[in-house]
């Protein structure tokens, strides 16, 4: 047992290089002598060897010098070549003058030399082992299998490509119509003499690959190859991502994923990414839903470059939402100015309390109307057609910066009215709480900071509203975009370069016309958040270069 123990050692050690690797039977050593030991090579290609070996015959070594033994007072030794079983290779075989000794270990019919000889001619006849006819049977079956797959992959393919459906309402085999997927393979059936033969009656009760799991494994697998298409095609590049929620007839929560992008060509592609089941429609849990589906087909978030959801706080909320979530991981989305972010935020809040009651909106358009009115019998105005119309304070949209800009026009045009609004809130709010957050605007909005905000961001979406249209229409041409694009990069290095005055003078005109202390740019700039730190820089200094340039900059 010990020289089976060792085998077995030795060739799970691993540590053997022939063991682990398949060589080239034509190679093997000829002379016995040299032939390295069958334990050692490869377990998969033992028998391979051993039958190459078998093949090649007898081998008869020449130049061997056989050690000599005394017979009958003479020296006697063999002429060459070694016989038997292992111990003739391995302790040597002295008793070859003797043949009564090789018919003793012929033996019987059962012997071991007998059936080592069966194996001998099993190993070398291998057309008559149970091993070639299981292989020649199992050809068969597999190519029936291909054949029987690529029927019921085409008939797949086909219904994919038109949008029909899979799967009639009966089935069975009484009914008269089956779907379009059995009917169509029925069509290649009867067109088909071969692929008839091996599919849907004529195929094994269990392999037929027409069950509805089979169907939806292949749609699986077509939507797989389609995804990775578009992964491709966006490549390196940037994308924006587009998720709404959606629920089934069966009232289960989905969300469905649009990836938005330019292609190689130039033209804006949207592609629908899947729709994905969710238990919890929390921010945290869609968050988590999209991270799993990024990392599973090699996409990143900090390749986002927009995001588009619907109105709900747990989608597009400002603080908890789905977006906000996404721009904590993406730096390249939040790239912003604090002053500019500061302004939005308020604004928005402005807004909201203005808006929140229907009597502040009737106070703030009676009382529009009324100022009109005085100035149009002072000849303050002009009039004529389509002048002075009634206008609104409109709420600024996540998606449509051009609504940004009305929501500034707006508040330009009505803004006596709305700081009238708010000090009304703040002598009668319903609260203390509303009442000192009014306060808290109506101090920001008489600040001249505010005001320089205010018309330096009019003006900077004025010169990109065109470009922020025609980017939304989904026929714009993009080599006309790009043109766009450039045109109004120019536009905004021209204001960096020499608007700064010419804005300005529009926020001293605003001040004057509404009573706003206006700031004196040669004076020491003086931080209106922490009066204490002093920065040693002028007012000219800190809005031209701090702000203007600044956000300038960062648009260009």
């Amino acid at each position: 047992m010990e020289k089976y123990l060792k085998r077995k050692a030795s060739s799970s050690t691993g540590n053997n290089d022939a063991s682990n690797n398949v060589i080239d039977v034509n190679d093997l050593p000829w002379d016995p002598s040299e032939r390295p030991k069958i334990i050692t090579y490869n377990p998969n290609q033992r028998d391979e060897i051993r039958r190459k070996y078998l093949v090649r015959g007898p081998c008869q070594p020449r130049g061997h010098i056989f050690p000599t033994k005394v017979i009958e007072d003479k020296g006697r030794r063999d002429q060459g070549g070694n016989h038997g079983i292992y111990a003739f290779v391995a302790e040597g075989f002295n008793s070859w003058s003797k043949k009564n000794r090789l018919t003793l270990h012929e033996g019987e019919v059962n012997s071991f030399h007998h059936k080592t000889l069966k194996k001998f001619k099993d190993l070398v006849n291998q057309n008559q082992s149970i091993v070639v006819a299981f292989r020649k049977q199992t050809e068969l079956m597999k190519t029936e299998y291909h054949m029987r797959l690529n029927a019921s992959v085409e008939v797949c393919r086909y219904l994919l490509e038109n949008a029909l459906p899979f799967r009639g309402n009966d089935e069975s085999e009484k009914s008269m119509y089956k779907g379009l997927f059995l009917g169509t393979l029925k069509l290649i059936r009867r067109t088909n003499g071969e692929i008839e033969k091996v599919i849907l009656q004529n195929a094994p009760k269990n392999n037929q690959l027409t069950s509805p799991k089979n169907q939806k494994d292949l749609v699986t697998c077509f939507g797989e190859e389609v995804l990775k298409g578009v992964i491709r095609e966006i490549g390196d590049d940037v994308f924006a991502l587009l998720v709404d929620e959606s629920s089934d007839v069966s009232r289960k929560e989905q969300i469905a994923v649009v990836l938005r992008f330019v292609d190689k060509v130039g033209v804006v592609q949207e592609r629908f990414v899947g729709i994905v089941h969710v238990m919890d429609t929390s921010a945290v849990s869609l968050k988590s839903v999209l991270d799993g589906l990024f990392a599973k087909h090699g996409l990143s978030f900090t390749k986002v470059r927009g995001q588009g959801y619907d109105g709900a706080s747990n989608m597009s909320g400002k603080f908890n939402g789905l977006k906000a979530l996404i721009l904590s991981d993406n730096d390249s989305l939040q790239k912003k100015h604090e002053g500019i972010k500061d302004f939005f935020d308020l604004l928005a809040l402005v807004v909201t309390v203005v808006k929140s009651s229907c009597k502040r909106k009737d106070m703030l358009r009676e009382s529009h109307k009324e100022r009109i009115q005085e100035e149009i019998g002072n000849n303050e105005i002009e009039t004529g057609k389509r002048l002075n119309q009634e206008i609104s304070f409109v709420r600024a949209g996540d998606t449509r910066w051009n609504s940004h800009l009305k929501t500034i026009v707006s508040l330009i045009v009505l803004f006596p009215e709305v700081i009238q609004v708010l000090e009304y809130v703040e002598d009668d709010g319903d609260n203390g709480a509303i009442r000192l957050q009014t306060r808290g605007l109506l101090s920001y909005l008489k600040a001249f900071e505010f005001v320089f905000y205010m018309h330096l961001i009019s003006t900077i979406l004025g010169l990109t509203n065109s470009l922020s249209q025609a980017l939304q229409r989904k026929d714009e041409d993009i080599l006309e975009a790009i043109d766009l694009i450039g045109t109004t990069k120019g536009q905004l290095q021209m204001l960096r370069e020499n608007g700064f005055d010419q804005v300005l003078e529009k926020c001293y005109s605003f001040c004057d016309k509404h009573k706003i202390v206006k700031l004196d740019m040669t004076e020491a700039y003086v931080n209106t958040r922490n009066s204490r730190k002093r920065m040693n820089i002028t007012n000219q200094h800190y809005y031209n270069y701090n702000i203007f340039n600044t956000v300038l900059d960062m648009q260009i």
